[in-house]
């Protein structure tokens, strides 16, 4: 018998080195991978895939439609399709573990992202690649009851669970309504480990005690999917995604970031990996090996 196993993969957002210093902090922090977009050049292509395989590392690739985090609101349909192929192209060169991709727009009808969500999967199937669909401010999953009425309509759908975003967009840690959203947990296969609240979809510092309620709905959240997963004897992965781009406090003088990125995502994976220890144990969950 196996214990079950929790997998942390480090983030290129943020990361301001090179991808060879990705990879030996993620190495040294016992992560098991990478997660960020894939380079377009081949030379710079070749050289990740060779760092990858000579640090025994995963890679899953991240892949955002018709724009970057937020799209390109004229961008049509079949745009955003196209878009995907492309990214997809480059991406499979790098023999991902699954793609994360940040697809659709918010200002869609669901008619349009039901749509759109499956022709990525009819793309995820010729590729033959596993795509996880983020929940994220300014896409098609912007909250949790249009994401939970797709997935009721698209039950192979999964989802890159980013629970930060919807905090915001709701304005509340929609604790009440956790029994409603069934699918979403069900579907869930793979976290974004950032702490969001009310006001925003990152918090200061993960580890304040100013954050406590917040972080805490966030361990509730991520444990109702580790339960789903561990059932269905499935690895269970998380990326540790504290990032800048607005995201990060900075002191309002000089617009310095406040606290240190990295510092944050090695803090919450290792609390993370603690309490997954502890819930293994306590729930009695193993796996036939």
């Amino acid at each position: 018998m196996t214990m079950p196993e929790l997998q942390f993969f480090k983030t290129l957002w943020g990361h301001e080195g090179s991808f060879a210093q990705a990879c030996e902090r993620a190495v040294a922090a016992g992560f098991a991978g990478i997660e960020g977009p894939a380079p377009a050049d081949r030379a710079q292509a070749d050289q990740w895939r060779e760092l990858l395989r000579r640090h025994d590392l995963r890679y899953i690739a991240e892949i955002t439609t018709a724009g970057s985090y937020v799209p390109q609101r004229d961008a049509t349909l079949t745009q955003h399709l196209d878009d995907l192929a492309a990214k997809l192209r480059a991406s499979v060169y790098l023999e991902p573990e699954f793609v994360t991709c940040l697809g659709g727009c918010d200002a869609w009808p669901e008619s349009q992202s039901r749509a759109f969500f499956e022709g990525a999967m009819t793309l995820a199937d010729e590729y033959a690649v596993t795509i996880s669909f983020e929940t994220h401010r300014g896409r098609s999953l912007f909250t949790p009851w249009v994401t939970e009425r797709l997935c009721q309509e698209l039950p192979e759908m999964k989802l890159t669970c980013d629970f930060s975003h919807w905090c915001v967009v709701c304005e509340r840690l929609f604790d009440a309504e956790l029994e409603g959203l069934r699918r979403v947990f069900d579907q869930a296969f793979h976290i974004h480990a950032r702490v969001g609240y009310d006001q925003g979809a990152q918090v200061a510092d993960p580890a304040s005690p100013l954050y406590a309620q917040a972080l805490s709905q966030h361990e509730l959240w991520w444990q109702r999917i580790w339960k789903r997963k561990l059932a269905n004897d499935e690895v269970v992965t998380m990326t540790p995604e504290f990032g800048p781009d607005g995201y990060q406090a900075v002191n309002p003088v000089t617009g310095g970031p406040i606290g240190d990125l990295w510092a944050m995502n090695f803090w919450l994976a290792g609390r993370q990996r603690h309490r997954f220890e502890q819930f293994v144990s306590q729930a009695g969950f193993r796996n036939a090996g």
